[in-house]
């Protein structure tokens, strides 16, 4: 089967490296990746430890088709308590250390404890060992993976690290893998600084040999593959304008966010978009963007590489970005960009750096910068203690409070609360767009009403990622519903959420959902690791994951209060486009889906739920 058949358990408080064999029982009952390791951390960590106390725990972890030649299988999760939110924290990455890992013979990777001084894990196929951090601590990601592999003198290590900001505690730090990849939301990058622990080090030369049936693995994945390629999305949409497409798509709907949610429609928003990055700069006559880039076994290849204007203000005397970097995604640009009203699309391109240097995730962190452009012009924050002039629209102040959170100097400590603890500092919590401490991502709720439910109800917090309704209310992927709509909402999110929750669980990039179901992830998957897993199997298997992790939110102390929006999406309504007048229906779809769910009113799982899965 296509598991690796064992876990590595790193105790960082006595130093040692201890394999054991995977429970293969929960393997079935939640797949790998986030399922498995789920399951791994709710039984071992009490819900209600503290997301930074040596008590909690983190696991990296793959899924059965990580490392395999299914198209897209070279994610992994990492699965923890996370600081911004005291929710479950489940970030997902892509790259190529998923596959790594997996090549050297591992399926996760569970750390306890705190070592009493930086390290970093060094693993090479069935040796582990804690190595000194001490060289490394207090650099970049960018500096940080150079030097281990320098160190190694191995130029084939994958290396997963925290910047700066991981090891100041900054609560919405990511981990970084390959430079430009990152589990980036909720800040397990902090979790991971809190146990002096800088970076994994991997290299795998074994390969993925287990597979079940190999013969029908390849047709089946070869079949999915053609899948993908015959979409407009997939095949067409994200290979050529990656994530970025959406800019202009979702402006146009009159759902994106614009001034921390004061607006729904940005009109700089052909400025930062994807066109735009295609398009020749008056200043050198280059693009910005110089290529795509797909990550381990993907072949969609939606990633961005871009090339920064030289002589940008942002760049002068930093020659660390002048070279073709990892390029703006959707979410990114639409943070750093819209969110705040900026529309300098080499201001987001270097702010953008800076949060993949320094391990931070841009989405919490430019929700929070439109936060304070907002207090700032309430006059509730001053030049003097922001350090700039910061009204909406000032590229300036952005790229100002990028470097100083990044280095977690000044307002920059503030800036590290996230959004939610900063206004509460500043006596108006109502300015942070977020929901369980976790910010907003690129959809306006109050406009694609499926995705405000989402944003609600998700597990770690406001999160496009675990129920992309957008598929559905704006691309009309499978079905096209209307967005201002709450009819219908409740059902086609938990849909999603199951999907995706196994999805994930498989060790496969959801983008791969605009052109798959699960009829086409579970060949590969039954090919892989055994007939059983069919696709009512796998529709289980997401939704046993989904109620799993909410039963851990209600240990920790989450409740119904919790599954709620901000006043703003429920009062004022969206001034322009075709939803103009709209406010979240919120209410009329919460009750509706604690009841497709199999909860009671106050979203509890009720008994027969927790029998039928299996809880």
């Amino acid at each position: 089967m296509a598991w690796a058949g064992k876990l590595l358990r790193v105790n960082l408080t006595k130093g040692t490296c201890t394999s054991e064999p995977l429970n293969m029982t929960w393997a079935k009952d939640y797949l790998g990746s986030r399922g498995l390791a789920t399951k791994y951390f709710v039984e071992e960590v009490d819900a209600k430890v503290d997301p930074l106390s040596v008590e909690n725990k983190i696991i990296w972890a793959t899924g059965p088709l990580t490392g395999t030649m299914a198209s897209t299988g070279g994610r992994y999760t990492v699965v923890t308590k996370g600081p911004l939110t005291g929710a479950i924290a489940c970030s997902n990455s892509g790259g190529y250390w998923g596959a790594e890992l997996k090549f050297a013979g591992w399926d996760m990777v569970i750390f306890e404890g705190k070592s009493p001084k930086p390290v970093y894990l060094y693993i090479q196929d069935d040796k582990a060992e804690l190595l000194d951090a001490d060289y490394i601590w207090g650099k970049t990601v960018w500096d940080t993976e150079p030097a281990i592999k320098t160190k190694h003198q191995d130029p084939l290590i994958r290396v997963s690290s925290i910047g700066r900001s991981g090891e100041n505690g900054v609560l919405y730090s990511a981990i970084v893998n390959d430079l430009h990849r990152a589990a980036g939301r909720s800040g397990v990058g902090a979790v991971m600084g809190s146990k002096n622990l800088k970076a994994i080090a991997v290299r795998g030369t074994k390969g993925v040999g287990n597979v079940k049936n190999p013969k029908a693995f390849m047709a089946a994945a070869k079949e999915a593959k053609k899948v993908l390629a015959g979409n407009a999305v997939t095949g067409q949409g994200l290979p050529a304008y990656g994530t970025q497409v959406l800019m202009n798509v979702i402006n146009e709907v009159g759902a994106l966010p614009t001034r921390n949610h004061r607006d729904v429609q940005f009109e700089g928003a052909k400025d930062i978009s994807a066109e735009a990055m295609a398009t020749p700069r008056a200043t050198d006559g280059k693009a910005h963007l110089v290529t795509n880039q797909a990550c381990f076994g993907c072949t969609i290849a939606c990633g961005r590489i871009s090339k920064i204007d030289e002589t940008h203000f942002t760049v002068q005397n930093r020659p660390q970005y002048w070279g073709a970097n990892g390029g703006l995604e959707y979410e990114a640009a639409w943070a750093l960009g819209a969110a705040n009203g900026v529309k300098d699309l080499e201001a987001l391109q270097f702010a953008n750096l800076i949060c993949n240097e320094d391990g931070i995730d841009p989405i919490t962190f430019g929700a929070t910068v439109g936060a304070v452009m907002e207090l700032y012009e309430m006059g509730v924050l001053t030049k003097e203690q922001i350090g700039i002039e910061a009204p909406f629209g000032s590229a300036e102040a952005l790229c100002h409070l990028a470097e100083i959170t990044a280095r977690s100097e000044g307002f920059g400590k503030e800036m590290g609360m996230g959004s939610k603890r900063l206004t509460e500092k500043y006596g108006h919590p109502e300015l942070s767009m977020s929901v369980k401490g976790q910010e907003f991502p690129a959809y306006d709720g109050r406009v694609i009403q499926g995705i405000g439910l989402g944003y609600a109800t998700s597990n770690r917090g406001a999160c496009h990622l675990r129920g992309y309704t957008i598929a559905s209310e704006v691309l009309g992927i499978p079905i096209k519903t209307e967005p201002t709509d709450t009819d219908g909402k409740p059902e086609l999110l938990k849909a999603f959420q199951d999907a995706t929750a196994a999805f994930d669980a498989a060790g496969i990039c959801i983008f791969t959902s605009f052109a798959w179901t699960l009829n086409d992830v579970a060949p590969q998957v039954q090919a892989a690791c055994g007939d059983e897993f069919t696709v009512e199997n796998l529709t289980l298997i997401g939704e046993r994951i989904w109620n799993m992790e909410k039963d851990f939110n209600l240990r920790a102390g989450f409740t119904r209060k919790d599954d709620s929006l901000p006043k703003r999406l429920m009062t004022e309504a969206a001034k322009t486009g075709p939803a103009k007048g709209v406010v979240s229906g919120l209410d009329k779809m919460l009750p509706i889906y604690y009841q497709v769910r199999g909860w009671d009113e106050e979203g509890r799982i009720k008994p027969e739920t927790r029998q039928r899965l299996g809880l």
